[in-house]
């Protein structure tokens, strides 16, 4: 007896669902750690989101739109990216090896992307400080969608103790233990 049988799009379709709430949480998460650090720093909002979109797509902000054009494509590519959560999970690693290659995906994109683009430079003409301000962003959103994806993951506390009732139940198994 089974709360609901296995099925691939099912499982799919959920990793997505769950990696959308997991990424757009991480969003918040990094959003809020960046606008910590400008204030301290005085660092002024970047517009790399709307330098890519401008390369890739042609997409242009209205005059005088362009921070409210950088905010919805930071929002909008921080929320998508938490799908790459939810598919990491169908591989079968969880917890904290997930959000680690989580994190390496994120990172490593916005590495070899931004500089494509020339919305930033290479990392190789980085300053330290700024390298280690930016993997602390990154690690922000990876570890706030990791734990968020998990909590969403973990299945409710009913069907925990319905599981465990039904391996406490098991006949089969019983009549194994049984016979050995």
């Amino acid at each position: 007896m089974k709360i609901h049988q296995n099925n691939v799009l099912g499982e799919l379709g959920s990793a997505i669902g769950k990696g959308l709430l997991a990424g757009l949480a991480a969003t918040a998460a990094i959003t809020i750690s960046q606008m910590i650090e400008m204030k301290i720093t005085k660092r002024k909002p970047s517009d790399a989101p709307v330098k890519v979109a401008e390369e890739t797509v042609g997409a242009k902000p209205v005059p005088g739109e362009k921070e409210k054009m950088s905010q919805e494509l930071h929002w909008a590519y921080g929320t998508t990216w938490g799908v790459a959560r939810g598919i990491i999970s169908l591989t079968g690693l969880k917890g904290w090896p997930a959000t680690l290659a989580h994190f390496g995906a994120i990172w490593g994109t916005s590495m070899i992307m931004l500089p494509m683009f020339k919305a930033a430079p290479p990392i190789t003409e980085e300053e330290p400080k700024s390298i280690a301000i930016d993997g602390l962003h990154h690690a922000i959103y990876a570890i706030t969608a990791g734990l968020t994806y998990d909590a969403l993951d973990a299945g409710s506390r009913h069907e925990k103790r319905f599981n465990k009732l039904e391996s406490l139940l098991d006949i089969k198994k019983l009549i194994k233990k049984i016979k050995k």
